[in-house]
């Protein structure tokens, strides 16, 4: 009877297995397949419907016979022609000048693109007087990188494309200067287009068109970043680089240059990529570390966006785009279309500010605060709070971490008086070691009795450590996502809190004239943490088990090289929360009248035991 029972309950285990594994392996998959197919034959039968073919996400028309046809839109200027020097790729092209507090740049007349963009307050190193960051760049040069906007559609005559030349009104683009371009077709079609900026990252682009021909004709608005040539990416899990868009409903999407190369087929030419159709509200763009680039649609509009890949000779372009739903118009009629572009640094602030003043529909999600935002970003808002109050972010942390104990101080005070309750029952335990030997059984109840008699919890210890480690994950993706702790100095040689501190162990921090290998990165900060995480583990009762005491012995050598290579401002935190912790401890043990024998076990680990009382380890 019981191996009837045994034999049924494996039966049905393997069962649920196999009902599992094949949902999870082959259903799943398969009904997943299925569905993207049905949703790009559906966009496919959509664009059909009004004789538009889909490219890149961004329709163009079906035209009937004889009838001139707009290009792709984003493909012309193509970087299979000669690579030059960024000046003289700029030089290629008519301009107007982009001037703001945080961008300098220029608008190409030719195809109306907004294809130079420079940072004016972030360089490429500590140095202010190093290289611009250098965002957006024309065809032609060694990393295009550029926005265009436009109108699709069919029976309309040429439409503007990206070797059109506009007619500006202006020679500058600034904060209270717009500028008007003008195009007309000599089909009966007039485009104007109307670039707005602010003093930060945003532009806005109004495109109107007038109809003066002898036929209503039906336009979409499309617009589009693109990006020729797959950049060095950093290859972190706890950051995402490349596509990214928040698509209405369907909510965030994050693909990587390698993950839209994998997927289907979409439209004509080669193009591979995801569109997502008939949605409502949000963006899509291509983001760096720090900066991004991104395609703003009208918040209160449907549209198609998209995220796609093709190959252009040798050269891989990664396209996200929007198209929105066509506008039909009348004899003698305008109509407009109202876009947006970001195109700069992801700063917390301007990107929170535009997600509420422009209704841009969670915006804030441009910056990878991650699974874990809900203390990622409290943890940035304080940092920021206390930076705008002291004027450094390293004193900032310093603050934070002082705060964070006291908020903690009761769980740390009963974790650390439990460990201090501990210390004081130590010989007992060494007594209850000796007694019962090798019998481990009877090691550990009389363990168990006496921290019942006690009031002792043994794992109250791993409470600080257990606390410690949201905090540090936390705090360890502020410093690396934020571009405000780019190059955020703290005091000394320390002029980067985001990156690992610059000294070395093995040229003795920089008296010795040659630069010490990256291999082995161990600055003064990681031994300053080393030292202090030391001195906290020999305040603490030693574990009975020997070979327990010689991890934990080692445990502080082990984390000062494993942080060696961590952002310096985490390092710092995590040397600073040692030191308070150390002055907590050694009160807390003062209060229960609990030796404090930190030097005693400092000066233990030098004296050589007596060979009789050596710990064995049998085998």
């Amino acid at each position: 009877m019981g191996n009837d029972k045994t034999n049924m309950i494996v039966a049905i285990a393997l069962s649920l297995a196999v009902l599992l594994g094949w949902n999870y392996f082959i259903a799943a998959p398969r009904v997943e397949q299925q569905r993207q197919a049905a949703l790009l034959e559906k966009a496919a039968q959509g664009q059909a419907a009004t004789g538009q073919a889909g490219v890149d996400g961004v329709p163009t028309p079906s035209p009937k016979e004889g009838q001139p046809s707009s290009p792709i839109p984003g493909t012309l200027g193509s970087p299979t022609q000669t690579v030059e020097s960024r000046e003289a790729a700029l030089a290629r092209s008519p301009r107007v000048r982009i001037e703001t507090p945080a961008l300098s740049g220029s608008v190409s007349l030719k195809g109306g693109r907004i294809d130079d963009v420079l940072l004016k307050g972030y360089h490429e190193t500590v140095d202010d007087k190093s290289p611009r960051i250098v965002l957006l760049s024309p065809t032609g040069s060694a990393n295009p990188y550029f926005a265009e906007f436009g109108w699709v559609g069919q029976n309309a005559g040429p439409l503007p494309t990206g070797e059109t030349v506009w007619t500006a009104d202006g020679t500058v683009l600034s904060p209270g200067t717009p500028l008007t371009l003008t195009f007309d077709n000599g089909a009966g079609l007039v485009f104007k287009r109307v670039l707005t900026v602010d003093d930060k990252f945003m532009f806005t682009v109004r495109d109107e068109v007038e109809n003066k021909s002898a036929n209503p004709v039906t336009l979409y608005p499309y617009s589009l970043v693109s990006r020729w040539g797959k950049p060095q990416t950093q290859g972190f899990y706890v950051l995402h680089e490349g596509m990214i868009g928040v698509l209405g409903g369907e909510g965030l999407q994050e693909y990587t240059y390698d993950h839209v190369a994998k997927e289907p087929p979409y439209g004509n030419g080669g193009t591979k990529g995801k569109a997502w159709a008939n949605v409502t509200g949000g963006f899509v763009g291509i983001t760096d570390k720090y900066w991004a680039a991104a395609a703003i649609p009208d918040q209160a509009e449907a549209y198609t966006g998209a995220f796609t890949e093709r190959t252009d000779g040798a050269t891989k372009v990664y396209q996200a785009s929007v198209r929105g739903d066509g506008r039909t118009i009348a004899l003698g009629a305008s109509l407009g279309a109202t876009q947006r572009l970001f195109a700069g640094a992801k700063e917390v602030n301007a990107i929170t500010t535009y997600e509420k003043d422009l209704g841009i529909k969670q915006f804030d999600l441009m910056i990878d605060w991650g699974w874990f935002h809900f203390i990622t970003k409290p943890m940035f808002r304080a940092l920021d709070f206390f930076f705008h109050l002291f004027g450094n972010f390293g004193v900032s942390i310093l603050v934070v971490t002082l705060l964070l104990k006291i908020l903690f101080l009761p769980i740390a005070n009963k974790s650390y008086k439990s460990m201090a309750k501990m210390k004081a029952v130590q010989p007992e335990m060494l007594s209850i070691r000796e007694r019962y030997g090798d019998d481990k059984m009877k090691q550990q109840q009389a363990m168990m009795e006496l921290y019942k008699k006690e009031k002792i919890n043994p794992v109250a210890g791993c409470w600080p450590v257990l606390i410690q480690i949201p905090v540090f994950f936390a705090l360890y993706k502020v410093l690396f996502i934020t571009i405000e702790m780019r190059h955020a100095p703290f005091f000394g040689w320390i002029q980067d809190l985001a990156a690992p501190d610059p000294t070395s162990l093995l040229n003795l921090f920089g008296l010795l004239p040659y630069a010490a290998p990256d291999f082995v990165h161990l600055g003064i900060w990681p031994i300053i943490m080393g030292i202090t995480m030391f001195i906290q583990m020999k305040m603490n009762p030693a574990p009975p088990d020997p070979v327990q005491a010689q991890i934990f012995t080692f445990m502080p050598i082990v984390f000062t090289f494993m942080l060696g290579s961590f952002p310096a401002g985490l390092v710092i935190y995590w040397a600073w929360n040692n030191t308070l912790s150390v002055i907590q401890q050694y009160v807390i043990m003062r209060q229960n009248g609990v030796k404090v024998e930190l030097w005693d076990n400092l000066s233990g680990m030098v004296k050589k035991k007596p060979a009789d009382k050596v710990p064995t380890v049998k085998s």
